[in-house]
């Protein structure tokens, strides 16, 4: 079967996900920041996520060797600091709300959750180097934390405010699998 670059990535874009903000400082002290769509959670003990980086980022080589990084989740109300971070430009970071972690790295003010991570094991994923990164510290806004950014179908989207369906007590295959 030969697979269609952009009917595959359509497909993939079935699947609705957060959008996030990684940002690490270069050996120079630059700060480095990326829109990205591949953030997940992969153990509760020891604390480890994932994401992702285009082999044809810009900074590339400074992610492949960052000791540290930050994840920054977005809210909804944070789409245009997606658009600003999703695109090659010196300047991302001027006018961006953002605080430095204990790991030296920033992360956006504003946002739902921020994880200070330290690399853990990198692989290769293709066109794509996957980054795990061990979380040192987490944060999260208070009780009223805002809606996340959600990306569906090529397209920025929101959850509705009180729309819920049931999800049954007890169950936690969304951490653990089935």
């Amino acid at each position: 079967m030969t697979i269609d670059p952009r009917e595959f990535r359509n497909a993939l874009g079935l699947f609705p996900t957060g959008v996030a903000i990684i940002s690490t400082v270069s050996a120079h002290g630059e700060r480095i920041g990326a829109t990205v769509s591949s953030f997940n959670s992969v153990s509760l003990d020891p604390p480890l996520i994932l994401f992702s980086i285009a082999r044809n980022a810009r900074a590339f080589d400074i992610w492949a060797e960052a000791p540290h990084y930050a994840v920054s989740v977005l809210s909804e109300s944070q789409s245009e600091t997606s658009n600003r971070f999703a695109r090659a430009s010196p300047d991302k970071w001027d006018g961006v709300p953002h605080v430095q972690g204990a790991l030296g790295v920033p992360m956006i003010q504003g946002a739902s959750a921020c994880f200070e991570c330290e690399s853990f094991a990198r692989h290769d994923g293709g066109d794509h180097l996957i980054l795990v990164g061990r979380v040192t510290s987490y944060s999260v806004a208070d009780a009223t934390t805002p809606r996340p950014l959600l990306f569906y179908r090529g397209r920025y989207r929101q959850i509705e405010a009180d729309v819920v369906i049931d999800t049954p007590q007890g169950v936690d295959y969304f951490v653990h699998g089935w």
